[in-house]
């Protein structure tokens, strides 16, 4: 099985990347939080899992390790294939998915596109003590959005970006710069979509 491939990134997009490394292209399918850590660069290290089915050989690229331990335990719960997986790691950061999952939090799961009421209660049930929070970071810390960050994303999305992509980036900016007003936050979000 394969760990990661190192190379060149040859083709990306929010949806694939295609690694090239020792003249062989990997195609691998990744999620917005891969794709946003991969934008504007030139090469990578991308962990990688391999699904092998009788119809299909796919691989999963993630940019960090965490990111591809979270996607593990996901479909390993019934009901949670690949793509849902790569769905739920592309609309919100692994911290937060972690600490949704940590603290039972069926309704923010649910409010992912794709998960319904009972696949929301399974993950939690199979996954709450498995999935640790880790580095003194608690549910707490994520379970509500600040107000300045959530009009940013608003202003993002009105003005037609993709709105994962958005909370993602007004997320890190946040993090980054506690104090920042929104304009401040759209400013810098603007550079980095």
């Amino acid at each position: 099985m394969l760990d990661y491939v190192r190379g060149e990134i040859v083709e990306l997009t929010p949806a694939f990347v295609v690694v090239e490394t020792g003249g062989t292209g990997y195609f691998a399918s990744i999620s917005l939080n891969t794709y946003s850590a991969l934008n504007n660069q030139k090469s990578c290290k991308l962990y990688v899992y391999e699904s092998i089915r009788e119809d299909a050989h796919q691989l999963f690229g993630f940019v960090e390790k965490r990111e591809r331990d979270l996607f593990l335990h996901l479909i390993s719960v019934s009901g949670v294939g690949a793509n849902t997986a790569r769905m739920m790691l592309s609309s919100v950061a692994v911290y937060e998915l972690e600490a949704i999952i940590a603290s039972g939090n069926s309704t923010a799961l649910k409010n992912i596109k794709g998960i319904g009421n009972k696949t929301a209660e399974r993950i939690i049930i199979d996954l709450k003590d498995k999935v640790k929070v880790s580095g003194g970071e608690t549910p707490a810390m994520y379970a509500a959005e600040s107000e300045t960050a959530k009009e940013a994303v608003a202003a993002l999305a009105m003005l037609g970006f993709n709105q994962a992509a958005s909370q993602k980036t007004v997320g890190k900016i946040s993090k980054d710069k506690p104090s920042a007003s929104v304009e401040e936050i759209i400013k810098l979000a603007l550079k980095m979509l």
